[in-house]
């Protein structure tokens, strides 16, 4: 990577991570492009260098947030050795889960993504990131013959989703987000419990 690309991509960086931070602390409508770009240190226009505006920005973070979620499940999963997929199914739920309590993810991932995206589009990144992860874990109890196969796995998968979805929800929205995660979790597990053979 030459040092102009090299300048370019941790300027890029340094705008999804101010906004990122701000967008946590006080929402997106609260906060202006001239605010990010300053705590960034950078220019109005590297920001629409790189960003076609402050939604095409929050998009960025969002996604962001989706992939290290994904990183987070999946070396939660490979912690746990891949011998049993109902352990690895119910490691990434509560990976999930712990997520929820933490505001980036509460506020920008939970509450602020499907108005400031719309919700199509807020649904369209949800299931490329969270959609497959879970048709994934939901495929591998199935072939270890864990799970039962009276249901078509992809109606199974976007129930799960949807379970994990309102449980992220209930999370975000408490006066006590660890409270509520730890009544959450014994709920999302029952959930995936009833799905064993």
């Amino acid at each position: 990577m030459s040092r102009q690309a090299e300048k370019s991509e941790a300027t890029r960086a340094h705008l999804i991570a101010a906004a990122r931070a701000l967008f946590a602390e006080r929402g997106y409508a609260a906060v202006g492009t001239p605010e990010i770009v300053g705590r960034a240190g950078s220019s109005r226009g590297a920001m629409y260098h790189h960003f076609k505006d402050k939604k095409d920005l929050f998009r960025a973070v969002y996604e962001q947030l989706q992939q290290e979620l994904i990183e987070e499940i999946s070396a939660e999963i490979d912690g746990l050795g891949g011998t049993d997929p109902m352990a690895a199914l119910e490691g990434g739920v509560r990976t999930y889960l712990r997520s929820c309590v933490e505001s980036d993810t509460a506020r920008i991932g939970l509450v602020e993504a499907p108005s400031v995206l719309g919700w199509a589009e807020w649904r369209e990144i949800d299931q490329r990131y969270a959609l497959g992860v879970v048709t994934a874990g939901l495929e591998l109890g199935r072939a270890a013959g864990l799970l039962r196969d009276d249901v078509p796995l992809r109606t199974l998968a976007h129930v799960v989703l949807a379970g994990l979805g309102e449980a992220g929800l209930l999370i975000a929205a408490a006066d006590d987000p660890e409270a509520a995660r730890a009544e959450a979790e014994p709920a999302v597990l029952a959930l995936l419990d009833g799905l064993r053979r």
